[in-house]
């Protein structure tokens, strides 16, 4: 028997001070922790009891763990941005949120007839579109709908595999406790990798109390998402070839889909990947198209084939519709379901659920008013403050009229009035409270939530008639702090969602043993094109930013030594060179006091800070090939291939993504260095770990020669100008070079303090026992590109092979004679130049041949017509 006095008192003291804020207002509303008469409902008795023997001290501590946790998987989920200074973990409460047995019951129960009701629908829609010439919907409520598909229409017969293969809800407990639908996701469901993940956060930062806790697993339902997934092909082929089309890095749910992808070990894909030939759809990759079997698609309806849709769409494919109708690929879910998203369609929900199913729709719906009506409109019009106005073809979008301008509203207005059919009108409803913990204050503190719940196909049951189609619901979810219908991206917090089991359950894991032998495997020509070419410019943009960060650090360091004499001075503008900046004017009277004086070069305090604040600007956001500017493209290449990075490499990049969170566009000098010298450590481990990590196959080596042919051309850079045409060559300048190549100590060793640019040459250019040397990057990149896949078969060698013999024969050839005496000899810099210039030329043409080689098929698309809507 559960009794609230066995806790301890620090814990009672912040039931006592939730109830209080519960009751300010008199009587309070539905609250998932105390009932009516205040007292702790049954669902929580277990937990409670366990989270007061933890501790309000140990509960802090597991909380900021979760959020560690989170922060180094980089779990994200943002608006369309790469700005890495707009990236943000959310927030995961330690508090779940509790759902009992038998409140689930019903709830699944609800939750399953309302997917068989609008799988019922969609094979109307897309069939005899009975409910539409029997008059329970308008027409014109269906055929405006920018996701109602018409090359998806299927009079003749009745599809034999369920439109809907997974689906989502989103709904809230309201005031009164009753459980009320607030909209559905059918075309491409997110969530179930965000639920998973806050699930494995929860249970490494409390592991006790999850090993303990009577509450039903997750993995199950993915288990059977997979299974549902693989029979799709009706056993055409023992291991089918399935893709996650997704739009991108620039989604707002990359991080999931490249998380779904590396757990149910499917190949991320994008829409430039696949490619219609013959009817069939293929994926382009290094060894040729391989055939792809399922898609399992992040995108919405009008984006996925730009040939029938939407054509102005860079996100699909073009051909795909024709292929799905084909028969010759699978969709989940299929294309033409996002008509089922229309939130006009909840005012219909009884009437449709007893005209298709003959049953009691037994989850309640939002209100809503659909414009389309004549009698509705000009209520939303007149009762302006107690909707919200939703324009379905901006279906994430929300609009509050009371929040406009009165120029604004006027023009929502007039758009309401001249195209009604595409206007709804939601209510406000009040969702109940649930606790969450505050760590801040270290209380819990009442909070609405909403709700997202998973439903699946049985895969045993695809191919049965609906009405013995059994479903699945995932017993739990994703629960995100707001008023009722917040979008999930403008939640700053989420709960992980824990239904309660008579006992505790076993653990089930993706990773089982398998029936039989399986067929092994190694990362080759099956890998897309288009991660080869991230992977390649994710080594070159890791690279400059290396050598970027290295050069920088340099200028800060050289700028604030004490001895600002002839040296420091003369040594600036040549870095500025080196870091392309243009050198700040100096105001002429200081010029000429300089000029006249042989004693005094140190940079006055005006000159110090206009040099310095020229250096601060390359970390401004706004700044063309500055830091940040580096680091999103870095980023950005790294997002894309997502699912081939370790987890250690993958939380090296979110520390590199935490630093330049952190990195404010003014400050010192001195914060400014350290932030540099995190920026290289980060990288080394990133690529390091990269190293030890990826199977050393043709992604590797993408990466790899991107990395080398950076380092190549910029260290040959850095020789010209410090042996060709720096203002103020010499010892100096000599030694920046060293440090930033990272061979100051290797040249120390050699050769002690005696600095002479012979001995640099062949530090930089000839050893092939340095790793920094070009010689040795010669010798790398022609071993690495020799093991690429080259389909093309030819006697003769391909352009990237020529141009690495072209460079590397330059290099043997060079005559060292006349390279000796450089510091004196106008004949030896001559030859230096021309040297430097047969290395850089054929390294500059590299990148292109490669591209050409492998990737040149998957450049962006372009949109050669504007399309606009004739809606």
């Amino acid at each position: 028997m559960f009794d609230p006095n066995s806790l301890n008192a620090e814990f009672q003291a912040m039931l006592s001070a939730y109830l209080k804020q519960l009751n300010q207002h008199g009587v309070h509303a539905h609250d998932e922790l105390f009932s009516s008469d205040d007292r702790i409902r049954t669902q929580w008795h277990s937990l409670l009891e366990e989270f007061s023997q933890l501790g309000t001290e140990t509960l802090l501590a597991r909380s900021e763990e979760a959020q560690n946790l989170l922060h180094e998987n980089g779990v994200t989920f943002n608006s369309y941005e790469d700005d890495p200074g707009r990236m943000r973990s959310w927030e995961l409460d330690c508090l779940p949120y509790v759902i009992s047995t038998v409140e689930w019951e019903t709830l699944e129960q609800g939750l399953t007839q309302r997917v068989r009701l609008l799988e019922a629908l969609v094979n109307d829609l897309y069939g005899p579109r009975n409910v539409i010439k029997e008059g329970i919907l308008p027409p014109e409520l269906i055929y405006t709908h920018p996701s109602y598909l018409f090359p998806a229409l299927n009079e003749e017969q009745t599809p034999d595999r369920p439109y809907i293969i997974f689906h989502s809800t989103d709904l809230i407990r309201n005031a009164s406790g009753e459980w009320q639908v607030l909209g559905d996701w059918t075309q491409s469901p997110s969530g179930t990798g965000y639920a998973l993940e806050n699930r494995i956060t929860l249970a490494r930062a409390l592991p006790n109390l999850y090993r303990e806790a009577p509450i039903k697993r997750l993995a199950g339902f993915l288990q059977a998402q997979l299974r549902c997934l693989a029979s799709l092909n009706r056993g055409q082929k023992e291991h089918p070839n399935i893709v996650l089309l997704s739009p991108g890095p620039g989604s707002p749910g990359y991080f999931e889909h490249a998380w779904l992808a590396n757990y149910m070990n499917f190949t991320l894909a994008e829409g430039a990947d696949l490619v219609v030939r013959d009817g069939q759809v293929s994926m382009r990759t290094l060894g040729g198209l391989k055939r792809v079997d399922i898609i399992l698609r992040q995108i919405n309806d009008p984006w996925c084939d730009p040939l029938e849709l939407r054509g102005d769409s860079l996100l699909g494919v073009p051909g795909l519709m024709q292929a799905a109708r084909n028969g010759e690929v699978e969709i989940a879910n299929a294309l033409g379901t996002g008509v089922l998203e229309h939130p006009a369609l909840s005012i219909f929900m009884p009437e449709l659920c007893q005209h298709l199913l003959g049953e009691k729709l037994l989850l309640k719906n939002r209100a809503a008013l659909w414009c389309g009506q004549d009698q509705q409109l000009e209520r939303v019009l007149n009762e302006t403050g107690q909707w919200l106005i939703k324009d379905v073809r901006t279906p994430t979008r929300l609009i509050k009229p009371e929040n406009l301008s009165v120029n604004e509203r006027e023009t929502l207005y007039k758009s309401i009035q001249r195209q009604p059919f595409l206007f709804v009108a939601l209510d406000k409803p009040k969702a109940a409270t649930t606790p969450v913990f505050n760590i801040k204050s270290r209380q819990f503190e009442p909070q609405p939530v909403n709700l997202r719940l998973f439903s699946l196909v049985e895969p045993d049951d695809l191919f049965k008639p609906l009405a013995e189609r059994q479903y699945r619901i995932m017993p739990g979810g994703l629960a995100w702090i707001g008023n009722a219908g917040t979008p999930l991206m403008e939640s700053q917090t989420v709960k992980d969602i824990w239904v309660m089991a008579p006992v505790p359950q076993p653990h089930i894991s993706l990773l089982r043993q398998a029936n039989g032998p399986i067929v092994v495997t190694r990362d080759g020509t099956d890998l897309p094109c288009r991660v080869a070419d991230s992977l390649f410019w994710m080594g070159r943009y890791g690279e400059r930013l290396d050598i970027r960060s290295r050069l920088l650090r340099e200028t800060f360091s050289r700028l604030q030594q004490e001895d600002q004499e002839d040296t420091g001075t003369r040594l600036i503008p040549d870095l500025f060179a080196a870091l392309e900046l243009d050198y700040p004017n100096v105001p002429s009277e200081i010029k000429a006091l300089k000029s006249a004086s042989t004693e005094n070069t140190r940079l006055t305090r005006a000159e110090y800070l206009n040099l310095r604040n020229c250096l601060l600007e390359l970390f401004a956001e706004h700044q063309n090939d500055g830091m940040p500017w580096l680091f999103s493209h870095f980023l950005r290449n790294c997002r894309a291939v997502r699912d081939h990075l370790g987890d250690d490499a993958w939380r090296t990049v979110n520390n590199l993504r935490q630093r330049f969170n952190d990195m404010p566009s003014a400050q010192s000098a001195i914060m400014a260095q350290r932030h540099l010298e995190g920026v290289v450590t980060n990288l080394a481990a990133f690529f390091g770990l990269c190293n030890e990590t990826m199977p050393h196959h043709y992604g590797w080596r993408f990466l790899d020669i991107g990395r080398f042919i950076e380092r190549i051309l910029l260290s040959l850079e850095l020789l010209r100008l410090a042996l060709l045409t720096a203002r103020h060559p010499g010892i100096p300048l000599w030694e920046v070079v060293l440090a930033t190549t990272d061979n100051f100590t290797v040249y120390r060793r050699r050769y002690r303090s005696q600095l002479h640019p012979s001995a640099i040459l062949d530090l930089l250019l000839f050893d092939e026992t340095n790793p920094r040397s070009v010689g040795y990057m010669l010798k790398r990149l022609s071993r690495q590109i020799e093991r690429l896949p080259h389909p093309n078969i030819s006697p003769y060698r391909n352009q990237e092979t020529r141009l690495v013999i072209q460079a590397t024969s330059a290099l043997h050839l060079a005559d060292l004679d006349n390279l000796v005496n450089i510091d004196h000899s106008e004949e030896a810099q001559a030859a230096l130049a021309t040297l430097l210039d047969q290395l850089i030329q054929p390294m500059s043409e590299l990148s292109n041949a490669i591209s050409h080689s492998h990737f040149s098929h998957v450049e962006a698309p372009r949109q050669l017509v504007t399309m606009q809507s004739t809606v």
